[in-house]
């Protein structure tokens, strides 16, 4: 494993960041794998140097943070040996604040988190998405004050218009309140709309790239073909349906011809890919099976040919903006 600076901090990360939506309460998607069921590929991932996870509140309604919190504390001794990300924005109830980004629903997610992860802090919490409904400075003023009561060491924000993440970041700078450090945002081969503002903003301020989704929800490790889809996530996952067409499978088949060429998994040439764009701190990846974690890690050492990039990059179709919501 390697590892980086998370955008302009001095916080170091592991090249590759685990998601841990997968793991939770198989009631809340059929595909999310169970405290049991998640701890040895948890622990393989440890094992392999992962030291980045990445949750959020909504994840099984809260049981993803349960899980994480137990796994993570089974896993390592000390608890600065990893580094913890939750969010917090979408709704965990029925109730009118119940969601969102008021300074009442900041300040009682943060503290129904850490309970939930059974930590006294996090290390990155990120608002989860833009919330047109509250003032920015209520926003960035109730995360500024998370931070100064030591409940997370930094901020990150995930997917929005680079012009929303640059208002935020300057009620921050005007204010003198704590700026975010990192955006995870949805980026993969099949869709690189972030590559025309978002990520040349980011490299500009000094903010890390976290992408969600590098796989394209397992599209591009070929879990979704023209001739249909092959696991339960692929066959259920609606959002999918909404961000990936036919167009794209264009760009699968150079993934594919590319990983032949190289004696080398669809998933580890995708990965690479991302790896080697300067913007990009880790990439989150789920995994609910061993091999998912070891082409993770297997793809942080691999070094494409500028050919092969190309070659990779030429099939692309532009996209409509995806995944705000």
């Amino acid at each position: 494993m390697r590892y980086r600076r998370l955008g302009g901090t001095g916080l170091q990360v592991s090249r590759v960041c685990l998601g841990m939506m997968s793991y939770g309460s198989p009631t809340w998607r059929d595909w999310v794998l169970d405290l049991d069921a998640a701890r040895p590929l948890v622990r393989r991932a440890a094992e392999l140097g992962i030291t980045f996870f990445d949750t959020a509140d909504m994840y099984s309604l809260g049981v993803s943070e349960e899980v994480t919190g137990t796994l993570l504390r089974e896993l390592f001794t000390d608890r600065d040996d990893y580094v913890l990300a939750t969010k917090v924005f979408m709704p965990m109830g029925e109730g009118p604040n119940m969601g969102g980004l008021s300074r009442k629903h900041i300040l009682s997610g943060i503290d129904a988190s850490l309970r939930r992860l059974g930590t006294d802090h996090v290390d990155l919490y990120q608002i989860h998405r833009w919330d047109p409904d509250t003032p920015i400075e209520e926003t960035m003023e109730a995360l500024h004050d998370v931070v100064r009561a030591g409940k997370a060491r930094y901020l990150g924000a995930s997917s929005m218009y680079a012009w929303q993440f640059a208002k935020a970041q300057h009620a921050a700078d005007l204010h003198g309140w704590t700026r975010f450090v990192s955006m995870q945002d949805h980026y993969n081969l099949l869709y690189r709309e972030e590559e025309r503002e978002m990520h040349p903003l980011c490299l500009d301020q000094g903010v890390g790239v976290i992408p969600w989704s590098p796989l394209a929800r397992g599209m591009l490790a070929g879990t979704r073909t023209r001739e249909g889809r092959t696991t339960t996530r692929a066959r259920t996952d609606e959002v999918a349906d909404r961000l990936y067409a036919e167009a794209d499978f264009a760009v699968v088949d150079a993934v594919a011809e590319v990983a032949a060429q190289r004696g080398l998994p669809p998933a580890q040439v995708a990965l690479a890919w991302l790896l080697h764009k300067p913007a990009v701190t880790a990439p989150i990846v789920g995994a609910t099976k061993p091999g998912h974690i070891e082409d993770a890690v297997a793809a942080v050492d691999i070094e494409l040919s500028d050919d092969e990039i190309v070659a990779l990059e030429k099939p692309y179709v532009p996209h409509p903006v995806l995944g705000h919501r």
